[in-house]
């Protein structure tokens, strides 16, 4: 049954090059199955990543930041009132977009929190707080990907708070043996390969991984790094002035290829949700090393290693412990897949939102 037959949808996202663009792109095409016209608004660079239109919506062009730009988020609110007009329900990925949406004044509006709020001090953070504040306040129903930023939206005043897991897509299949990717990367038969995957950004604290790299970690690991973003040159000129064993790959296309090529895969992020790495390391059944931050204990339960945050000794002594043993790698890999088997795929995802969608559209 079509659900959402002849109801316009719009679909508003800030700048993105993982999570929050991956998982738009990956429930459209159930929301178009389900009869809803669908139209995506955010930067014009967001199209051209994610393909939205091949998934059956149309794009319109709102340029909205993830920094604070109160000149371009007044242009950005302007644009969506043009671009969303005629619409019937409005849902805006996490809360650069949400706060431009709900300035915007269209009703009714689903937020879908991927993240918390970025850390900071003084009035920055006194003002980041305010438009928090006021951004799940003005939702109608607010979408949490996991407890925590739930249980802080609730906190914050939220109406209607529903924790609403966002799945990671299926990777493809390896299209390279595990002997052809470690000989690209230039590694021997005997060096071992940890992968990290993530926006080169300061939520995903590659600077703590520098530093436990520095200090030494067991095994003698080299680190492959798959992403870009605006830290590349100040990770690059680290890894250099310290001879580190780290390689930054770049935005990559080969996940996958990559996946079964490593022997841990490492996430030592300041904040996160439910994180795709995390998600695709314990589907693939590569051993995990993260930080107990956020979404991420109640994601990976007793399947991966938990540091805490900002700790590069405890990195490094998780890292060395696992790179060696083997043993233990084998039962965090067993851990990791029972683990994924439980947790909900896109189909589920896509299912909660036509159901929200229907009710608020509905109640409207």
């Amino acid at each position: 049954m079509a659900e959402l037959t002849g109801r316009s949808i719009t679909e508003v996202l800030a700048t993105s090059t993982g999570g929050v663009g991956t998982h738009l792109r990956s429930v459209l095409p159930a929301l178009v199955a389900a009869g809803a016209e669908l139209r995506v608004c955010g930067p014009r660079a967001t199209e051209e990543l994610f393909g939205f239109t091949a998934a059956g919506a149309g794009f319109r062009e709102v340029g909205i930041s993830t920094g604070l730009a109160p000149a371009a988020d007044l242009r950005a609110v302007r644009a969506l009132r043009r671009a969303a007009a005629g619409s019937d329900l409005v849902h805006a990925h996490g809360l650069r977009a949400g706060l431009v949406a709900a300035l915007a004044g269209r009703r009714p509006l689903v937020l879908t929190l991927h993240n918390a709020a970025p850390p900071g001090s003084g009035l920055r953070r006194r003002v980041t707080d305010a438009a928090e504040r006021a951004t799940v306040r003005a939702a109608d129903v607010v979408l949490a990907a996991s407890a925590d930023l739930a249980a802080n939206a609730a906190r914050l005043g939220a109406r209607d708070v529903r924790v609403a897991p966002v799945a990671a897509p299926p990777l493809p299949l390896p299209t390279r043996s595990q002997a052809q990717v470690r000989a690209e990367l230039g590694l021997d038969d005997a060096r071992p390969l940890v992968l990290a995957v993530g926006r080169l950004h300061p939520q995903k604290g590659y600077d703590v991984l520098l530093d436990a790299l520095a200090a030494g970690v067991a095994g003698d690991p080299l680190v492959a790094v798959a992403g870009d973003g605006p830290l590349h040159d100040e990770l690059a000129a680290r890894v250099t002035a310290g001879g580190l064993p780290v390689t930054l790959l770049g935005r990559r296309a080969d996940v996958a290829d990559l996946l079964a090529a490593a022997d841990v895969v490492v996430l030592p992020s300041v904040w996160e949700a439910r994180s795709l790495t995390a998600q695709e390391a314990l589907r693939s059944g590569v051993p995990l090393v993260a930080t107990a931050v956020g979404g991420i204990p109640e994601l990976v339960g007793d399947a991966a290693v938990l540091v805490p945050a900002g700790d590069a000794a405890a990195l490094a002594g998780a890292l060395g412990g696992l790179l060696t043993d083997p043993e233990r790698r084998g039962a965090l890999a067993a851990a990791g897949r029972r683990q994924a088997a439980g947790w909900p795929d896109e189909a589920a995802t896509a299912a909660q939102l036509v159901t929200v969608y229907r009710e608020l559209l509905d109640r409207r």
